[in-house]
């Protein structure tokens, strides 16, 4: 049960054990497909092992997934992986707090955006200033080279929050390069390891054999945001400003746009809208800084 990482996970599940059947309970349809906390726990009954993540109060009647687990020995929570440090300048704008991708105002990349487009677009820069606004000094101002902190204290806290510690996790991750897509969007090789571990602690005896070199990583058919190239040498790794959307069914390669392609679309969509309707907390809390507005200025 889960987002959409519990689907990558269910494809891992299958392919580590061959002999189970496995089935995807997607959380974003919980309450069209269950309706209550009850109804859910009658139709995992007959399941050996539910695998979950946490969903919060307001996606069933009768609470959330603390009193899915009540009683329920079957049960077991694992971790949701958000990782910004990467990717810090990505954002989500519109009505966050509804949990509906619904509800957020898409770019051309989909529900995320670049917090600095978005404050240079509300500041009145044009195009080209905002592309220039992309560069080192911008970047260490901003607090994106602090982001590797922030990030994986929220991961690791998380994580033990549940009592499934990703230290070790983490650090093999991290040796790998970038294991993120975009923000919430690991790669497929993060996912294989959480569906070994689970069936591992559960009890089975997962195949031991890497999942990325037999499944396709769905995930990558989805937004892929680039690790821009002064990130990247923090790090490290190769950087990029080629911006890849969602692909669409039945393309034979995916579309890139450059940076300024990526920028543009972006105004472009601001502009179509009524301004408060661009609601981001970052930007507004940088309009409200005059230090950090100067910088836009």
């Amino acid at each position: 049960m889960g987002n959409c990482q519990a689907e990558g996970i269910g494809r891992a599940l299958s392919l580590l054990l061959p002999d189970a059947q496995v089935t995807l309970v997607p959380l974003a349809t919980l309450r069209r497909d269950h309706g209550s906390v009850a109804q859910l726990r009658r139709h995992l009954a007959p399941f050996d092992h539910v695998f979950t993540q946490f969903f919060p109060d307001g996606f069933l009647d009768g609470g959330n997934v603390h009193a899915l687990a009540q009683g329920n020995a079957r049960l077991r929570l694992f971790p949701t992986i958000l990782f910004p440090a990467f990717h810090p300048d990505m954002v989500h704008v519109g009505d966050i707090g509804a949990l509906s991708a619904a509800r957020l105002v898409h770019s051309p990349m989909g529900p995320y955006h670049s917090a600095i487009a978005l404050c240079a677009y509300r500041e009145g820069r044009t195009v080209d200033e905002t592309l220039a606004l992309f560069r080192d000094d911008v970047f260490a101002c901003l607090g994106y080279y602090e982001a590797w902190v922030d990030a994986s204290a929220y991961l690791l806290g998380s994580a033990r929050d549940i009592d499934f510690p990703l230290e070790a996790e983490l650090a093999r991750w991290s040796r790998r390069g970038c294991f993120m897509h975009v923000l919430n969007h690991p790669k497929l090789f993060v996912l294989g390891d959480l569906a070994r571990r689970l069936a591992r602690e559960a009890g089975l005896k997962p195949a031991d054999i890497p999942v990325e070199d037999y499944l396709a990583d769905d995930l990558a058919t989805d937004a892929v945001w680039p690790l821009y190239p002064e990130i990247a040498r923090r790090y490290g790794l190769v950087g990029s400003l080629r911006f890849k959307p969602k692909e669409l069914a039945g393309t034979t390669a995916p579309t890139l746009l450059d940076h300024a392609a990526f920028v543009s679309g972006s105004f472009e969509t601001y502009a179509r809208l009524p301004v408060d309707s661009l609601v981001c907390p970052r930007v507004a809390a940088w309009r409200d800084d005059p230090a950090v507005r100067a910088i836009f200025a």
